[in-house]
């Protein structure tokens, strides 16, 4: 599926039938045939518009000197709809093509990013000024980056309050979850530093002023995350450890209350099953035998039970 757009000279945004120069074609998820087919008539490589459709495809830039199209390949957050505790995250490339006439997008999902754009929240872009959109999009995912970070700081806190009353692995699964999603988020991020660090050293693309501006937003927007992303994936693991520890603690203390108890519990059952004996036993003659038997079984536990209590054993 591909469409394409068009802004007017007061900015407005219109969708074409059939792509006009300085025009945006939007590709999302295509096909073999579809792929071949905009290869063709932009004259476009047609490795441009393969490699951004591989989920595992790094960050990078560069140019084709025969058709003078520039390749930009960042990687953008999604939501990881598998997890449904709380929201994890991965990463996946979204590859943007500038070329003499036309202006390209294609990713294998449909993004929130792109529709951003569609649906005009983005102000000041058009679709003939094609490097400053490129920065624009940049801006918008390392924004992006920022935004899913918090959310997720906010997540280890509300996983953090239930691990205190809880104690349970599944605060430590989700914690996992969060740690992963830290992971992509790090390894994304420095991906698209070594993007921008290459924009800013070698103008692969024509800069203005203006987009020389923008594009020392998007680095420091983009450094924020990597700063972020790595103080959140410390603590997290910092935290994990801590836990785990405690949780293996607290579970060392009941074993040792039960094994504990189960011995204090054994002395009556050992007096019982003694007396149980058809033999002749001490007392047995004594009309009150058995509350004594009752009282040698509980002294002896109670005793037992005093030294395990000054011993702390519970």
């Amino acid at each position: 599926m591909h469409q394409i757009f068009k802004s007017d000279e007061d900015g407005k945004l219109m969708e074409l039938e059939v792509a006009e120069r300085n025009s945006w074609i939007n590709i999302v998820a295509p096909t073999s045939e579809e792929i071949n087919q905009v290869a063709e008539n932009y004259n476009i490589p047609l490795e441009f518009l393969e490699d951004p459709l591989d989920k595992d495809e790094s960050a990078r830039i560069e140019r084709d000197d025969d058709t003078e199209a520039v390749l930009i390949i960042c990687d953008f957050p999604v939501v990881d709809e598998d997890d449904i505790h709380y929201a994890s995250f991965e990463t996946i490339p979204m590859g943007i093509i500038l070329t003499k006439d036309h202006f390209i997008t294609i990713c294998t999902i449909d993004s929130s990013i792109i529709q951003s754009f569609i649906k005009r929240r983005i102000k000041g872009f058009y679709t003939h000024m094609k490097t400053r959109f490129a920065l624009q999009i940049l801006y918008m995912i390392s924004t992006q980056f920022l935004r899913h970070l918090k959310r997720l700081n906010r997540q280890t806190d509300e996983i953090e309050k239930e691990l205190h009353e809880s104690m349970k692995n599944k605060q430590l699964y989700d914690l996992m979850g969060i740690e992963k999603s830290l992971v992509y988020f790090v390894t994304a991020l420095k991906s698209n530093k070594l993007v921008l660090d290459k924009m800013m050293r070698q103008h692969i693309v024509k800069m203005y002023e203006e987009d020389q501006d923008l594009l020392e937003d998007v680095i420091i927007e983009n450094r924020q995350g990597i700063e972020m992303a790595e103080v959140h994936s410390n603590i997290l693991s910092g935290m994990m450890d801590a836990y785990a520890s405690i949780i293996s603690n607290n579970m060392n203390i009941v074993m040792k209350f039960l094994t504990s108890f189960t011995i204090i519990l054994t002395i009556p059952t050992m007096v019982f099953s003694f007396y149980g004996m058809n033999v002749e036993l001490p007392f047995m003659g004594m009309p009150l035998a058995w509350i004594l038997t009752l009282g040698i079984s509980f002294g002896i536990a109670g005793v037992l039970a005093l030294v395990f209590w000054r011993r702390k054993f519970f």
